[in-house]
């Protein structure tokens, strides 16, 4: 998975705009999108994943299912993104999918559970809220000093920064050490013309800023 900017797709909004989103942010240069879908039947989540792996394999673009392994499983997704509550089953994942399968867990600011996480198979960890987020404003902000901490303690790990991220602070996600910085309404806010516009934006800023 290449790093820089991840692109987190809005939840639950129509399939026609999912879509036209998605592809304004690969036409701008985004290489990594996530499907959050958090409505019941999975008929109708398999139906979108299908299309937008689609679209995905069209960009060759990596894309990443939220929260359930079957979805990310039927629709041939590269990978999945797991909660917390999911790390005890990381050893029976990892058994039931090809090496190159790229699982990611949430992380928050815990590095106890990251350490364990990754030792038990987890590509990535995403740590955040590392600024105020209004996609989840109950989640508490670590700040930019505990990301790079956090990256410090784990040299050898792809750490996914979250929260709050824009163009005024992306450079410094990357210089705090992060592989991924994971956003949503900064990116996904807007026609489809502003979202590549902002997505060129946010590929250029990453390629440019200097590593940790």
């Amino acid at each position: 998975m290449t790093s820089g900017t991840y692109g987190i797709l809005p939840a639950d909004i129509e399939t026609d705009i999912l879509l036209e989103k998605a592809e304004a942010a690969m036409l701008g240069g985004v290489k990594i999108l996530q499907l959050r879908d958090k409505k019941t039947g999975f008929k109708r989540k398999l139906k979108r994943a299908l299309l937008l792996r689609e679209l995905t394999q069209k960009y060759e673009a990596t894309l990443i299912i939220n929260d359930s392994m079957q979805l990310a499983l039927d629709c041939n997704a590269d990978g999945v993104h797991l909660g917390k509550e999911d790390a005890p089953s990381l050893n029976l994942i990892r058994q039931d999918v090809s090496d190159d399968f790229i699982v990611g867990i949430t992380a928050r600011a815990d590095a106890a559970y990251a350490k364990s996480a990754l030792q038990h198979g987890a590509d990535y960890i995403s740590f955040g809220a590392v600024f105020a987020s209004k996609t989840k404003a109950d989640v508490p902000v670590i700040g930019l000093p505990r990301l790079a901490k956090a990256c410090a303690m784990f040299p050898d790990a792809k750490v996914c920064a979250i929260g709050g991220i824009n163009l005024n602070n992306l450079a410094m996600i990357k210089m705090a050490g992060a592989s991924y910085a994971a956003v949503i309404s900064s990116l996904f806010d807007g026609t489809p013309q502003e979202i590549e516009a902002t997505a060129k934006n946010m590929v250029t800023l990453w390629n440019n800023a200097p590593s940790a």
